[in-house]
């Protein structure tokens, strides 16, 4: 394609066009509407059945790696295939209907016979296609084809800003009845068409009792020129491109810009894809599995033929659904001719237009259409199918002639209720159960076999949405389980308990409101408050309000009126009208007992003087009745009224109960969503009211989501990763939760096993951290046991991977419900944070925004931290305290708000948006309120933007991926770098010189501490000193050292404390996944394995193990790939596997590890006894060849052999400890090989940490194996070692270090008071030096030795 051409193709005019066919294109655009035309023609209905089971499957998928752009490609596959053969051979795409497409050839009748001909020849090679492609794994793709052909109407219609059109006639009902004859790979002709088209070339079976004919094929003469015969027939053809335009496959793009002809084409455009054409990002930021309700309206009409007859009809009913749907942010896709009729596919959610409550506002709109459209001219039946669900949304067809569609099971659904339910309104169970509106909204149906469909559950009529007064049936929607606690809202109930407590004492109203988010579990605080509120002496009314209340006048009073009067009982109405009389008699009089006709649904005679009161006079006398009925009722017995989602509380109530309060002694609770917009002034007025107390519902706890989990599941623990995600998930909403709990169940990832005991459990790698969180102790009287008294545990499935779960469709529907009603430039912000991950940092946001300064993404930030879209932390310690604990509810004091003059208010928001903006400053660490969210944003990005933004984060991340200054830079397993090529980055000069450098290669220039101040060698060498002699010069050359390093004025002590774990969180950890995403697997297992070792470090067994896990999948990928050669990372993932079955106690399989990862590191660990004593022969002729070596420095190892021997020395450290655990005698020879190739190892080394760490682990050998000699000659040597250091950095390191390993010995050794002296001064060196890991592990160790201590002391 040429330069020139990819121009004229970037046009707006040509991006518009190529939503629209030739035929309204080059139309005449007069501005009547509605307006008809005529013309002949051949019209193909190409239907393409497969892909909406493929939706289906896509929109059900577990994982978030295979979505909607997938879904494109494959959808795009083929039907660009079909749409290019139909431009090639002269066709007009005259409109795209999910996975169908109608196509036109317009020509003068007495060329149709040709131009049939030449269709034909389409179809067959259309076909053909499908033959030759390969057809992508699982998909079952059917093509059937009708023709038609014979006179046609085109009917435009529309108001000013959106038009639409539709072709009309016999030839249009043919072609669609023609292709619902045809089967797969079928091309079935009209009637009418075989009558016009040249029978002699066409090869045809007879289709039984059916004029139409099925083709076999053509068979031209043996003299006929096809190419010639087509290029006379093209000749005929108004719009086919030809000569200099014949390389092209359709004419229109070659549109050259015309501002009045673009403006009429976009009124035939949807809003949304002018946008994106605007911002010429039309293709695939519009292609989504998304959440949508899907509305189709169907209107039959009593003369179906004529348009002009019909037109009208359509344009009013056009015009009415226009404006209902623009109302709550619907859209009209499509509008076709449909068996019979004229069908509207509305569609409520697409991109940027999902809004709240879009359910209830479909139902709503779909009422409305009904009623408008059953009163108009000519229209005589309407049916409308109302389904939700995940559809696809997106561009199909090719990138010269596409249309924006919806595809998926739930059109189809849609569709058929409107055709096998004929002049009423339907809808699905999933849009039944979405409503939140009470059951008597809707009336289920029989159930019908419709074509296309499974099973699509119950459907259900609606009856309308004007709500009726239906007594006794506005109670509260959730019902109270006596067996299943309100979980972690003891703080609430306790507010209802002291304003209860308030209320019974005093003579004066109290209100108690509860303002929470949807779905944290408002109303089970209302039904636990509704059971403890029942007592003598009081009446508890309690009501659930929905969100057509609102609309109804004086509703939440006539609701609790009713119950007041005892009518929610009454059957019939004269048994109401009864019961009414007794109550008011004395209270009104007779002529005035109509006032009650319309509220309480009786039937009193109309006075005279009632027909002449005005509306607002009726309203005033009613009012009064009501105030001296309650007076008289609260004299008798004190009233509760509890209203659920009050606010939709209507005006007239709100006015009502603040008069009410004010006069009669009466305690309403409330529980509420957040007002959308600002509350009427009676509602504000009782909220800032003295006797208000007004709470605001924070989240459940960690603990009680646990809690929660384990009784809804019935089980008495959980695995910790269920634990984890679920609690993350949820974010401690109740509903959040269970609709997680849900999705995990429909994916079959849940497994529930029978407990088994400890003892009997067999241990392996895969079983190892299961079923350890269980519910907190006053929670299991509630958990019930099967009936044989066995008790179960949910695990997960094997190879799930729950960070990678594609959110529930509720949930997703929630945020982007969030999403849309932001700007677009916080849309693409939280769509940047979102690629990211869960947190991050404001230096990376920053380095991937588009074209952002600094000051935009700081407002931007601070406005959606206070929108709840993100939280702000100083630093990592802040957000790990916040992860712990959810926010808890608070209680609110308008009163005091009020107080405030208006001016002084709005000041205050300024004011409160500029201390966030300074808050986001000083905050680095950002992180998102709703993981759904981000996940959710994750999901819009394209897979190219995806992997570009991914490659950006890594190479900015990728530079701090070590150890912090504290901790000189290093690599968490040490040396790593140097062993694996995994760097985006190139490496500059003083890039690798600070690399060498934080690994101990720089030159010994530091201070040392002088000499005349530090101990001589013979002093701790000597033979004369007793024991407590010599543990006196040990702890004395102890506090010389935390002397020096409190009093030296030169720079020992660090400024600042250790952030190895703010970097593994921030930076190490995002960096393996932004690899995970970019399917470098190598470059991602080298940074799980650093995060699993910086989790050793961190004393975090259980999250090492998660991310080994990781890298094991990895490693099996790379092994199947046979990409990997490098044995280094084997070795270190078995090695880091050891450690941390070490750590857990299992000795067995964390021997096996460290023997397999000492083979694949070239140091076979001996397997029998033959070769245990040749081995340790040879270790001791090393050793005493490195004693003697020593003081003589040689060139240091290599960097990758310094890496490989520091694993080694790991993995011998820990093998003669668990050899040193067996008694057998055979094992102490083991112990002593291993504990003396570690220092052989350490040794050769040369790293003064590692040889004086070994010389104390093989003196700690030696003690517990109880040769006196050798441990104590060992100990002087590790002494000896720390005194030829430089006693600065990480010297004074190793000194900690010494002496924490010292008082450990000690410990293990049970010299309890030596133990403690140790201790105490290991841990004064941690403490000035900054390390709070190493500071709380040894404080863990002392405060064991001061407790045995202590217990001695008693005994």
């Amino acid at each position: 394609m040429s330069i020139q051409q990819e121009e004229l193709e970037d046009r707006a005019i040509v991006r518009i066009a190529a939503h629209l066919p030739d035929l309204i294109v080059y139309g005449d655009f007069t501005p009547e509407r509605p307006s008809v035309k005529y013309f002949d023609g051949v019209l193909m209905f190409v239907d393409i059945s497969g892909f909406t089971a493929m939706t289906e499957k896509f929109s059900t998928a577990m994982y978030m790696d295979r979505g909607a752009e997938q879904l494109v490609e494959i959808l795009n596959y083929y039907i660009s295939a079909i749409v290019e053969k139909v431009l090639i051979f002269g066709g007009d795409i005259l409109k795209f209907a999910g996975d169908a497409l109608l196509a036109l050839w317009k020509v003068e009748r007495k060329q149709l016979k040709n131009i049939i001909t030449v269709v034909i020849k389409c179809s067959l090679e259309i076909h053909g296609l499908f033959d030759a492609k390969e057809v992508e794994e699982g998909l079952d793709i059917r093509v059937k084809i009708g023709l038609a052909a014979g006179h046609i109407s085109m009917l435009v219609f529309g108001d000013e800003k959106h038009n639409y059109f539709l072709v009309i006639g016999q030839a249009v009902d043919d072609v669609r009845l023609a292709q619902g004859m045809a089967q797969m790979n079928d091309v079935i002709l009209s009637p009418n068409c075989w009558q016009l088209c040249d029978r002699s070339m066409i090869e045809i079976e007879r289709i039984p009792n059916q004029r139409a004919v099925k083709v076999n094929f053509l068979k031209p003469p043996p003299t006929f020129n096809f190419d010639e015969f087509f290029t006379k027939c093209m000749s005929f053809m108004d719009y086919y491109p030809t000569h200099e335009h014949k390389n092209i496959l359709r004419l229109a793009c070659m549109l050259e810009s015309d501002p009045k002809l673009e403006l009429a084409l976009q009124k035939y455009v949807m809003e949304n894809i002018l946008k994106q054409i605007d911002d010429k990002q039309l293709g695939g930021y519009l292609s989504e599995l998304r959440p949508v309700t899907i509305v189709f309206v169907n209107l039959m009409f009593k003369e179906q033929d004529k348009a002009e007859v019909i037109g009208p009809a359509i344009q009013d009913a056009c015009i009415h659904i226009t404006s209902v749907l623009k109302v709550f942010r619907g859209q009209i896709n499509k509008v076709f001719m449909f068996d019979k009729g004229c069908s509207f596919l509305c569609v409520f959610g697409f991109p940027g237009e999902k809004a709240p409550d879009e359910v209830t506002h479909a139902l709503e709109s779909a009422v409305d259409i009904f009623d408008f459209c059953s009163q108009v001219h000519k229209i005589h039946t309407v049916s409308i199918g109302v389904a939700s669900g995940i559809v696809f949304c997106g561009i199909v067809g090719h990138t010269v002639r596409h249309e924006y569609t919806v595809i998926g099971q739930k059109v189809n659904i849609a569709a058929r209720m409107m055709m096998y339910y004929p002049g009423i309104v339907t809808c699905d169970s999933v849009t039944y159960n979405g409503s939140n509106l009470p059951a008597y909204f809707f009336k289920e149906l029989p159930k019908k076999v419709m074509k296309g469909v499974g099973d699509s559950g119950p459907i259900y009529q609606c009856l309308g949405l004007n709500e009726k007064v239906m007594f006794g049936m506005a109670y509260l929607i959730c019902n109270r389980n006596e067996g299943y606690p309100l979980l972690g809202r003891e703080k609430e109930i306790k507010y209802f308990m002291c304003t209860m407590k308030e209320f019974l004492i005093s003579n004066c109203s109290q209100i108690l409101m509860y303002e929470g988010i949807s779905g944290c579990g408002k109303s089970q605080i209302l039904m636990e408050i509704e059971y403890l509120a029942q007592g003598e002496n009081h009446r508890t009314i309690a009501i659930a309000l929905t969100k057509v209340s609102f609309h109804q006048n004086f509703y939440t009073i006539q609701i609790l009126m009713a119950n007041v009067l005892g009518l929610d009982t009454c059957k019939h109405y004269k048994e109401r009208q009864s019961n009414l009389q007794s109550k008011v008699k004395t209270l009104l009089d007779d002529k005035f007992y109509c006032l009650l006709n319309d509220i309480f649904h009786v039937q009193f005679p109309i006075s005279r003087e009632i027909s002449k009161m005005s509306t607002m006079r009726k309203q005033k006398h009613l009012e009064a009745l009501f105030m001296k009925i309650l007076e008289k009722t609260v004299k008798e017995e004190r009233i509760i009224f509890i209203i659920d989602e009050a606010q939709f509380v209507d005006k007239a109530s709100w006015a009502f109960m603040e008069k009410l309060i004010q006069s009669v002694p009466i305690f309403i609770i409330m529980a509420l969503s957040p007002f959308i917009d600002n509350p009427c002034a009676s509602a504000s007025a009782i909220m800032k009211n003295r006797n208000t107390t007004y709470v605001t519902l924070g989240a459940v706890q960690p603990t009680d989501i646990r809690n929660k989990v384990c009784i809804d599941l019935n089980v008495s623990s959980i695995s910790k990763e269920l634990d984890a995600y679920l609690v993350e998930g949820s974010c401690g909403i109740p509903y959040y939760c269970e609709e997680l709990l849900k999705n995990l169940d429909n994916h079959r990832i849940l497994l529930f096993q029978q407990k088994e005991s400890e003892e009997k459990t067999n241990v392996t790698w895969n079983n190892m951290f299961r079923n350890l969180t269980k519910p907190t102790g006053e929670f299991n009287i509630f958990h019930i046991s099967k009936d044989d008294g066995v008790e179960e545990v949910c695990n997960l499935a094997s190879g799930v991977r729950l960070r990678n779960l594609s959110p529930p469709s509720s949930l997703k529907e929630i945020s982007l419900v969030q999403l849309d009603s932001m700007s677009l430039s916080h849309q693409m912000l939280v769509r940047c944070a979102a690629i990211i991950g869960l947190t991050f940092t404001t230096e990376l946001l920053f380095e991937i925004l588009p074209c952002w300064n600094m000051k935009m993404m700081i407002k931007a930030l601070a406005t959606l931290v206070e929108s709840n879209i993100f939280y702000c932390f100083r630093n990592s310690k802040d957000l790990r305290l916040a992860l712990k604990h959810n926010v808890t509810s608070v209680e609110v004091h308008y009163r005091s708000l009020s107080l405030k003059p208006r001016d002084r208010l709005a000041r205050d928001e300024q004011e409160e948006l500029r201390e966030m903006e300074g808050e986001v400053i000083e905050c680095h660490i950002i992180r998102f309120c709703r993981p759904m969210m981000q996940k959710t944003a994750y999901e819009l990005w394209l897979k190219d933007q995806k992997i570009a933004m991914h490659l950006k984060c890594a190479r900015f991340l990728e530079e701090n991926a070590h150890r912090c200054d504290h901790c000189r830079s290093r690599d968490f397993i040490p040396f790593h770098h140097f062993t694996v090529d995994i760097r985006l980055n190139t490496l500059d000069m003083e890039t690798i010189k600070k690399m060498t450098k934080s690994h101990g290669y720089q030159k010994k220039q530091e201070i040392i501490f002088s000499k005349a101040e530090m101990p001589k060698i013979s002093e701790f060498l000597s033979e004369d000193l007793s024991p407590q002699e010599i543990k006196e010069k040990i702890l004395s050359f102890f506090d010389l050292i935390i002397t020096r390093m409190r009093t030296s004025q030169e720079d020992i002590i660090p400024l600042e404390s250790c952030q190895c774990e703010e970097i593994l969180q921030m930076v190490t950890l995002p960096l393996a996944h932004h690899f995970v995403a970019l399917e470098e697997n190598n470059k991602a297992l080298y940074y799980f394995l650093e995060i699993a070792s910086a989790y050793l470090i961190l004393g975090d067994n259980y999250r090492a193990y998660l991310y080994l896990n990781e890298g094991e999948r990895l490693l099996k990928i790379l092994k199947k790939e046979k990409s990997w050669s490098q044995t280094f990372e084997s070795a270190t993932f078995h090695t880091l596997k050891g450690q941390v079955c070490f750590n857990m106690g299992h000795m067995v399989l964390a021997k096996k590890m460290l023997r397999k990862a000492l083979k694949l590191l070239n140091r076979i660990f001996p397997y029998n006894f033959i070769s245990l004593v040749l081995q340790s022969h040879v270790e001791k002729n090393r050793h005493f060849y490195f004693l003697n070596q020593q003081g003589q420095e040689g060139p240091p190892p290599e960097k990758k052999k310094l890496a490989q021997l520091y694993q080694q020395t790991t993995c011998l450290s820990l093998l003669w400890q668990i050899y040193s655990l067996n008694y057998f005698f055979h094992h102490q020879y083991y112990g002593n090989l291993a504990a003396l190739m570690q220092v052989n190892t350490a040794l050769e080394t040369q790293n003064d940490y590692q040889i004086i760490k070994a010389f104390l682990d093989y003196s700690l050998y030696h003690q517990l194996t109880g040769y006196q000699g050798m441990w104590f000659k060992y100990e002087i040597m590790a002494m000896e070692h720390i005194l030829n250091l430089s006693l600065k950095g990480e010297g004074i390191e190793i000194v900690a270090h010494v002496a924490d390993i010292l008082g450990y010995n000690k410990f293990i050794m049970g010299h309890l008071d030596l133990a403690i002296e140790l201790g105490t001064r290991a841990h004064k060196m941690w403490a000035l030096l900054r390390n709070p890991n190493k500071h709380y592990i040894v404080l863990c160790r002392l405060s064991k030795s001061l407790f045995l201590k202590s217990r001695r002391a008693h005994l």
